[in-house]
């Protein structure tokens, strides 16, 4: 008898398999045997045009973006180099010659 695994949502041991999908009773949460080999990192962000990016990537900014607490605005056509992938809404973290420090939104830039 192959044993089953947790729940990834409330680590629930009481998991059944219903065809290629696993179900919790106690939650209700419902995923694919196949998704769970797929992705350990859970982390996964995309550009605008749906790309996936990584660390280490370039970026080009794909519009005139405010900078907060400044009176330049970041322009189209940016390169950013080297970005760094982090959790929460601003899911970039990366360096800006001229600007610094930034955080940006993926929404916002494509991969070069």
């Amino acid at each position: 008898m192959s044993t089953l695994p947790n729940c990834p949502k409330c680590d629930s041991a009481f998991t059944w398999q219903a065809d290629e999908q696993l179900n919790c009773p106690e939650c209700g949460h419902e995923w694919s045997m196949n998704a769970e080999t797929a992705d350990d990192d859970g982390l996964v962000v995309r550009d605008a045009n749906g790309n996936l990016l990584a660390d280490g990537d370039s970026v080009t900014v794909i519009k005139d973006l405010k900078v907060k607490g400044s009176s330049s605005s970041l322009k189209i056509g940016t390169k950013v180099k080297g970005i760094r992938l982090v959790e929460g809404d601003h899911n970039i973290d990366c360096k800006i010659d001229g600007f610094g420090p930034m955080k940006l939104k993926s929404e916002f830039v494509k991969k070069s």
